[in-house]
């Protein structure tokens, strides 16, 4: 039987089920049959999820079907399953994963900064280029020279001091 269901779901599926088995020795006889397995279990959870019409169940839901594959024995024809799963779950990281995340973070966030700043450099020396071409060519204006006959503003107060 091919099965399409993702390795996540499995996953989450099978460690829900090994810890109720663990704690719960009635369960552990069920789910020890011989004939069941992870892969159809998630199928009938698939068939079942598509026999009510809803896009999704809660995570007591989803371990309530898992249970009942386990538990009866006359469930039918359980179909390969061709949808998309999404998986709900934390992820829970290690002190080296969260310090190798964080280092990470921080050399990626340095990464574009300098390169936020290599940006802003070359675009401030695209901007006085220009600039300091104009002013090279441009020749400067000569300052027109004061003639003798035009008064000077210091001429009005020497003239009124006397």
């Amino acid at each position: 039987m091919s099965n399409q269901v993702s390795q996540s779901f499995k996953d989450t599926i099978k460690a829900h089920l090994d810890a109720m088995a663990h704690s719960d020795p009635l369960f552990a006889t069920s789910y020890a049959k011989e004939g069941k397995n992870i892969d159809e279990c998630c199928n009938f959870i698939i068939q079942e999820v598509q026999k009510m019409k809803v896009n999704g169940l809660t995570d007591d839901e989803v371990f309530g079907l898992a249970i009942h594959y386990y538990d009866e024995d006359d469930l039918g024809t359980i179909k390969a399953s061709h949808c998309k799963v999404v998986v709900n779950h934390t992820v829970e990281l290690t002190e080296e994963e969260k310090e190798k995340a964080r280092k990470d973070a921080i050399a990626q966030y340095q990464k574009e900064e300098v390169a936020k700043l290599r940006v802003q450099k070359k675009t401030e020396e695209n901007e006085k280029k220009p600039e300091v071409a104009e002013k090279k060519k441009a020749p400067a204006k000569p300052k027109p020279e004061a003639t003798s006959d035009s008064p000077s503003l210091f001429d009005f107060f020497d003239e009124g001091e006397e």
